[in-house]
C-alpha cells in the first residue's frame, strides 16, 4: 500500500465500524498463528529427522546435510515459537492507522525474508561450487550446500505464500474503508 493511499484512507475515508476492523485484525492474527505453527511444524520435523540422519548416515556428505538441517531448524524453531506467542497475545482492537501500520509491517517482513531466502539458496549453490575446488572439504561443503538449498527453498515458498495471504487479506481494509463490504 502506498503512503498516499494511507493518507487518503486516514483523512478522507468514512469511519469504519469498530467491529469490522476488529474482525479484520482477528483474521490477520489467526493467519499469523497458523503460519507460525506451520513454520514450527516444519522446523520440528526437520530437526528430528535431521538428528536421526546425522547420527545414522553413513556418508560424510549426508551427515553434513543432516547437521545443517538440525542447525537451521533450531533457528526456525527459535523464530516460530516467539512468533506464535506474539500472534497469540496480539490485540485485535486497534485503530485504523495502527491496523494499516501493522498490516504493512507484516507484509514488508515476509517480502524482505523472501529476499533473504534467495540469498540462502544462492549460498547453498556457492558452497556446492566451492566443493569442486576443495576436495578435503567436498563432502561437508556439498552437504551443507544441499541443506541450505532445501531450507532456503522451503522458506522462500513459505515467506512468499505468507506475503500473498497477508497482502490479499490487507486489501479487505480498503474495501471496508470504501464501504464495499
Amino acid at each position: 500500500m502506498k503512503y498516499g493511499t494511507i493518507f487518503w484512507l486516514m483523512v478522507f475515508s468514512p469511519v469504519l465500524r469498530a467491529q469490522d476492523l476488529q474482525t479484520f485484525n482477528e483474521e490477520r492474527i489467526k493467519r499469523d498463528q497458523a503460519l507460525m505453527l506451520t513454520l514450527g511444524s516444519w522446523a520440528s520435523a526437520n530437526a528430528v529427522s535431521g538428528a536421526i540422519g546425522w547420527t545414522t548416515a553413513k556418508s560424510p556428505e549426508m551427515k553434513s546435510f543432516h547437521q545443517m538441517n538440525v542447525m537451521w531448524n533450531a533457528v526456525n524453531l527459535g523464530l516460530a515459537v516467539p512468533g506464535y506467542l506474539k500472534a497469540r497475545n496480539a490485540k485485535a482492537v486497534m485503530s485504523l492507522s495502527a491496523t494499516l501500520s501493522e498490516q504493512q509491517k507484516t507484509e514488508r517482513i515476509f517480502l524482505f525474508n523472501s529476499g533473504l531466502d534467495i540469498a540462502y539458496i544462492t549460498a547453498g549453490f556457492l558452497l556446492r561450487s566451492m566443493a569442486l575446488n576443495q576436495q578435503a572439504k567436498a563432502d561437508q561443503l556439498n552437504g551443507f550446500g544441499k541443506g541450505l538449498i532445501l531450507q532456503g527453498s522451503f522458506l522462500f515458498a513459505f515467506d512468499l505464500t505468507a506475503f500473498a495471504l497477508h497482502h490479499r487479506h490487507g486489501k479487505q481494509v480498503l474495501r471496508l474503508v470504501d464501504g464495499k463490504e
